[in-house]
């Protein structure tokens, strides 16, 4: 039977690989088979470049952990993991050594602001009165604004930063520190103050958080693109002072990543 169709009511499928090389299999590849091997990643990923999906990124390592590392968007289960299966086979059998894997998709925030979150700060903040033009442009401006972030959340489009970053992450459920054990007013005013954090850094780092409750190990991951590591660090660390993290947050493996193209992971890896 054919692969099925598996679609999400909103928002797309991600995937995160990390492999390394095994050497000493490598090494006694016959001769060709390493070009072979980039020119089949080459076409794969030619092949999935689009600005949302379907798209293939590749990435090295840094740090020791992986040496490959892979990001796949698909807006069907089967088409991403069609995708996984084509990248392996562009590799001769038995080099690749899974490190990592993430599965998620892409989501809204339930916290995200509402309309009538917006209606009350023109009212509240800005002093404006209900359905004068001005109210009125403000309120149309701020509806924009709502409608790109979700699209953008739901279809991301990341900038080919030089520098990835991602790692998974849970919410605690321990004792009187569970997060779902509050109630929803206060996690939406805790996760406000926490997205004011990420602000600050705009035009330093762009991030995708995306969803994996019942789908992997861990609730979200989140992947960042910089230009430095520096702001990477920053914000992880700033991010560590705000409450939502410093009570609820647990973190798993970080993985650092320089952007570099199939062509350009050969030298690099010397393959």
């Amino acid at each position: 039977m054919p692969i099925p169709t598996v679609k999400l009511t909103l928002g797309i499928h991600v995937m995160h690989l990390f492999y390394r090389i095994d050497r000493a299999r490598w090494a006694q590849l016959p001769f060709g088979a390493s070009a072979q091997a980039r020119q089949k990643l080459e076409a794969l990923a030619a092949a999935h470049a689009a600005a949302s999906h379907p798209r293939l990124v590749s990435f090295a390592g840094v740090g020791g952990k992986a040496d490959l590392t892979f990001m796949l968007y698909a807006a069907e289960l089967g088409q991403i993991g069609q995708l996984h299966r084509d990248l392996e086979n562009c590799f001769p059998p038995g080099v690749l050594q899974p490190v990592f894997s993430y599965l998620s998709v892409t989501e809204l925030s339930e916290y995200t602001g509402t309309d009538e979150d917006n209606r009350q700060m023109l009212i509240n903040q800005e002093k404006l009165q209900p359905d004068t033009e001005a109210f009125n442009t403000r309120l149309a401006e701020l509806q924009k604004r709502k409608a790109e972030y979700e699209h953008y959340r739901l279809y991301p489009e990341l900038p080919d930063w030089e520098v990835m970053g991602f790692y998974p992450m849970n919410k605690r459920r321990l004792g009187g520190d569970n997060w779902y054990s509050l109630d929803f007013a206060t996690r939406k005013k805790m996760m406000a103050g926490h997205a004011r954090v990420g602000r600050k850094f705009g035009g330093r780092i762009s991030q995708l958080i995306t969803g994996s409750i019942g789908l992997d190990d861990w609730e979200w991951g989140v992947t960042l693109m910089a230009h430095q590591v520096d702001a990477l660090k920053e914000i992880v660390y700033e991010m560590r002072f705000d409450e939502v993290t410093a009570r609820f947050g647990e973190f798993g493996p970080f993985y650092i990543n320089l952007r570099l193209a199939p062509a350009e992971l050969w030298p690099h890896l010397h393959l």
